[in-house]
């Protein structure tokens, strides 16, 4: 502008329209500049920090999940937000950044052990991976006790499901299994890894001898299974990474009433996971899984059969309860089977008969150790009754009952007599 105007240029009538123009700084800067003789000053408030921001009050929550270990921006971002933070994931992340002297040292790390081989790839929906994972409980009380989570995902696109139990019985295994493939549906084959209730042994030439409960739930569903090598867990990596990926986001400072409301939590969470964009992977897995996976897939029908899976069998005991979770519940004294079935659905708990085609009885799903009773559990309600076949005619006549003569009558000597008043 100054070669343009020559001598007629001048700083003091310079036009701020054309020079925002040419230059792309606003006009409102370009008078702050003019101000200042077109000096770039540093500005007044700079190393000045403000005494309220929008962490202000949020700062003690942060500090006691750092302190635990928690540094997963995204799941400080949620508990921040549920104690009604409104600020952004980036103010988080910088503080995580600033205060990693709060986060405890992390584990010694082994050396590497090189390269084993190629990674292990699928067809779309062919193979799931499953398998098991540890974790414990503090209840209210005190005490401290150990729960299982049972972690299913598809190999080829990343969908996941995750269901909680009490234990990792086989029988839970055949419930978790059913779940997940009415959530995703049935692969030609299952990957995992060498468990007791899968597999009993491998004979000479090397092939699995299966578990005879668990062939037959094979046979019953419709897939095959697959079992990785011993000792080499980069087969089935991705489920052991959705273990992990749990352990450090699901359950990083989780508190639940009861399993159904865990279990509840952890759908969600599964369903929200699942229609994020992973930017390693570069899709939405539950947008890949149907599209590509979807096609190879079966769906798993309702049956009778299924229903014996869903509702372990128990036996009855000498005092009409079953055990179910380390809890008993009451059969009416009316069921004369010696065995029954049991299964836990959303917030009750349902007993059924032992081919499963009567209900018996129900209860809400609760923690407590006390024994359940069930109405008329110890009331015969079928004892054989006759009835008249013929219209009665008959009448009898009910009188009321005589009081008795005590023997220190005969001296009451006023019995009788009326005294004049």
């Amino acid at each position: 502008m100054k070669a343009e105007q020559g001598k007629n240029f001048s700083l003091e009538r310079i036009n701020l329209a054309e020079l925002e123009r040419r230059t792309g700084v606003s006009r409102a800067r370009l008078r702050r500049l003019k101000a200042n003789n077109y000096q770039v000053k540093p500005h007044a408030s700079k190393g000045k920090r403000p005494k309220a921001t929008v962490l202000s009050g949020y700062s003690a929550v942060l500090d006691a999940l750092l302190t635990q270990g928690i540094a997963n921006s995204s799941v400080l971002l949620q508990r921040l937000q549920a104690e009604g933070y409104t600020g952004s994931l980036t103010t988080v992340k910088r503080y995580i950044q600033s205060h990693r002297s709060l986060i405890p040292a992390k584990r010694q790390l082994v050396a590497p052990q090189g390269s084993r081989g190629s990674r292990y790839t699928t067809a779309p929906g062919e193979t799931y991976q499953m398998d098991w994972g540890f974790t414990k409980v503090a209840d209210y009380t005190g005490n401290e006790f150990q729960a299982a989570c049972f972690a299913v995902i598809c190999h080829h696109c990343g969908q996941r499901y995750i269901e909680f139990f009490p234990n990792a019985k086989q029988e839970n295994l055949f419930i978790g299994m059913i779940h997940a493939f009415r959530y995703m549906g049935v692969p030609r084959y299952v990957l995992t890894d060498n468990m007791k209730s899968v597999v009993i042994r491998r004979d000479f030439s090397g092939f699995p001898i299966w578990q005879k409960d668990y062939e037959a739930f094979m046979g019953t569903v419709g897939f095959q299974t697959k079992l990785c090598k011993p000792r080499h867990p980069f087969t089935k990596g991705k489920v052991e990474r959705l273990v992990r990926f749990v352990k450090e986001n699901f359950l990083a400072d989780r508190a639940f009433w009861n399993v159904t409301d865990l279990n509840r939590a952890a759908l969600e969470w599964c369903n929200r996971q699942n229609t994020v964009y992973h930017r390693a992977l570069g899709f939405v897995p539950q947008e890949l899984h149907l599209t590509n996976c979807a096609a190879s897939l079966s769906q798993l029908e309702d049956s009778l059969s299924l229903r014996f899976y869903l509702a372990p069998e128990r036996k009855i005991s000498f005092d009409g309860f079953i055990n179910y979770e380390g809890r008993r519940f009451g059969v009416p004294y009316s069921y004369r089977g010696s065995t029954a079935r049991i299964a836990r659905e959303d917030d009750m708990i349902y007993i059924y008969s032992a081919d499963a085609r009567d209900l018996l009885a129900t209860y809400e799903v609760t923690w407590s150790k006390r024994d359940r009773f069930c109405k008329d559990q110890y009331l015969d309600v079928r004892q054989p009754e006759e009835f008249p076949t013929a219209p009665v005619r008959t009448t009898m006549t009910m009188l009321e009952e005589p009081k008795q003569d005590l023997t220190f009558d005969k001296f009451d000597f006023d019995k009788g007599v009326v005294w004049d008043e």
